[in-house]
């Protein structure tokens, strides 16, 4: 348990990793952009300052609720109770949810700069999955991170919050796309899903 926390120079760099990769590819350019930006950039210092730093959440528990944590120091290995093995699973599965991110991200920006260049809506490839496969994609990688992999009451309250920050997001961007492209616009929001994907879609996606 010991050997995870701490380290604050791993904290400190793991924190500017992360973040030079978010604004390297998810880079804000509108002031709505930027606000929710603010959003991920405390979610992303909250979550490596507890995992390699204090950890604020185990402790709290431990304190005020009798907690038993375990040596892994993960939340969820400490209140199932399955210790290290549990951590190594919660590891892999948040590791998986990132994978996919990273899958989203360069896939839709790509598939969205071909769009662009040919001046034309992007509604093939992933944009036939969920109209912002980015947005999802980013979640994806917060999901992973902070509720299934390294768990903090900061990063799982602080979870939803940017869910609908983004979902509002996405929706003021849409009503400018609908002014722009009108019903051809439309007729893509009734066959697309926004952010989560039905299970048509993905046998689609995963079809090829």
């Amino acid at each position: 348990m010991e050997r995870h926390w701490g380290n604050w120079p791993l904290a400190v760099f793991a924190i500017v990793i992360v973040s030079w990769i978010f604004y390297r590819y998810a880079a804000p350019k509108s002031w709505r952009e930027w606000s929710r930006a603010g959003l991920i950039q405390a979610f992303i210092i909250a979550l490596y300052a507890e995992m390699y730093g204090f950890p604020l959440t185990l402790y709290l528990l431990s304190r005020f609720f009798g907690l038993n944590i375990t040596a892994s120091g993960n939340l969820w290995s400490s209140l199932l109770g399955v210790g290290e093995l549990g951590m190594i699973a919660a590891m892999i599965v948040g590791y998986v949810f990132v994978i996919a991110d990273i899958g989203l991200l360069a896939g839709g920006w790509r598939q969205l700069y071909r769009a662009r260049r040919e001046n034309r809506l992007a509604t093939s490839g992933l944009y036939a999955v969920v109209r912002h496969p980015q947005y999802t994609g980013l979640l994806l990688a917060l999901f992973g991170e902070g509720v299934v992999h390294w768990p903090t009451m900061f990063s799982v309250g602080l979870f939803p919050v940017i869910v609908l920050a983004y979902w509002s997001l996405a929706s003021k961007e849409e009503k400018e796309m609908l002014r722009i492209h009108g019903e051809a616009y439309l007729e893509y929001q009734r066959r697309v899903p926004m952010l989560l994907p039905s299970w048509r879609q993905l046998k689609r996606l995963l079809s090829g």
